[in-house]
């Protein structure tokens, strides 16, 4: 099976939102989900809709599932007996007798009554289990990065509008003190400040609108799509915060895996003591000498006194710590994260609602009575300035502010983990 990067890459270009593979998804969804989903990415693509999309193309999900179906392989055929041994001998007796030749042979048969057989595929089923909550996890990651950068995506697109905004209010104060300089009634410096501000804000724009282009391609990228494949984004700000449905360990992705490595670790343990305990090898025999033939059987038993496999019992009881180590530190990372992503979105919160019920419409304000008082000749340009940057900082300052709360609520999200876990071995 030859790699075929031209046909695939051909593939990957001709996917879209919108192919069969992704509606039937969107329809299991529907039919098991807690809640009602609703998936028509023709009038454009929201970030509901997009969550679906990554869920079926994403690169690492696709590499992750893949590896969880070599567990489960690995598990089909786990705790089978060994294949049954065949040995045989041919002699010939130096001197001279009638029948110098002396043939022996036998077949011997691995007995495992350690029950290590048992462990072993238990142990197996523990590490699919595993892979599947890797997989799991590793959804619920890609979820979080894709709500991040629509987040984020969306909130560059605002700056974008506000920083057009104040260029197009710019360019009307320009012409109004450009006249008033001609007219002798402004100082030319005062009127070159708009303009100096005005090629500021232009600068502004070109960066920004390759920040928004460079969203939307890490979106596309999340996703699995190619960057020319038919997808009109819907930008957003809001982004919930997710409720406690219970203890952390029972909901978080990563606990949750990390219990199931925990699970896996005892069984090796279990496992390398069954090996303490010698399975039996037993078979017929059969031998001809000098002309007699002999019919029996054979077998065998290892005797466990000087291995008796304490260096595989150390090791699996060392790599058994080390797994539940691993499970309570994350589980005290993860509850004092949460802890500090309430306390980040609170603060947000508070900063949203002051911005937004206090400053801006003050801004908003000064701008219009500066600018009447401009053109009646009774205010100064420089007031009209700075009150039109002050009103462009404080909506920059709002965006920043509903970005910041809808990522801290984003981040809690992901603590608390998905309504129920998607992973799928195909």
């Amino acid at each position: 099976m030859p790699l075929d990067p031209s046909g695939h890459a051909a593939a990957w270009e001709g996917r879209s939102p919108s192919d069969e593979k992704v509606r039937d998804f969107a329809r299991r969804i529907e039919t098991s989900a807690p809640r009602s989903v609703s998936f028509d990415p023709s009038d454009g693509l929201t970030l509901a809709e997009g969550e679906i999309v990554a869920l079926v193309y994403n690169h690492d999900l696709r590499v992750a599932r893949l590896k969880a179906g070599v567990a489960k392989a690995t598990a089909e055929h786990a705790g089978r007996w060994d294949d049954p041994e065949l040995s045989f001998d041919v002699l010939k007796v130096t001197e001279g007798v009638p029948n110098p030749w002396v043939v022996g042979s036998a077949l011997s048969v691995t007995l495992p009554i350690s029950g290590r057989l048992a462990v072993e595929k238990a142990r197996a089923d523990a590490a699919e289990q595993s892979e599947l909550a890797r997989v799991a996890e590793e959804e619920w990651e890609t979820l979080r990065d894709l709500r991040k950068a629509w987040l984020e995506w969306s909130a560059d697109r605002l700056r974008l509008q506000e920083t057009e905004s104040i260029v197009g209010s710019l360019d009307s104060a320009v012409e109004t003190t450009g006249k008033l300089t001609e007219a002798g009634e402004l100082p030319r410096t005062e009127s070159t400040l708009f303009k100096l501000e005005q090629e500021s804000r232009k600068a502004d724009i070109a960066r920004l609108r390759g920040k928004v282009k460079e969203g939307e391609q890490e979106i596309r990228s999340l996703m699995g799509i190619s960057p020319g494949a038919p997808a009109k984004l819907v930008p957003t700000l809001a982004s919930g915060s997710g409720k406690d449905r219970g203890k952390l360990a029972d909901t978080n992705p990563t606990l949750i895996r990390l219990q199931g490595e925990y699970a896996e670790a005892e069984l090796v343990l279990v496992r390398e003591i069954r090996k303490q305990f010698p399975d039996l090898q037993l078979g017929p025999a059969f031998e001809e000498d000098q002309g007699q033939s002999k019919i029996g059987i054979t077998g065998g038993i290892p005797i466990p006194i000087l291995n008796s496999n304490k260096g595989g019992i150390a090791t699996a009881k060392a790599q058994r710590e080390v797994a539940r180590a691993a499970f309570e530190t994350e589980l005290e990372r993860t509850e004092g994260r949460l802890a500090s992503m309430r306390a980040r979105l609170s603060g947000a919160q508070s900063r949203r609602q002051s911005i937004d019920s206090n400053v801006v419409p003050l801004v908003d304000r000064q701008v219009e009575d500066a600018r009447s008082l401009l053109e009646i000749g009774e205010g100064g340009s420089l007031v009209l300035l700075e009150s039109l940057v002050r009103a462009y900082e404080a909506k920059l300052d709002l965006i920043e502010a509903r970005l910041e709360e809808s990522v801290a609520g984003n981040d809690i999200r992901h603590l608390l983990g998905p309504d129920r876990l998607t992973a799928k071995t195909k």
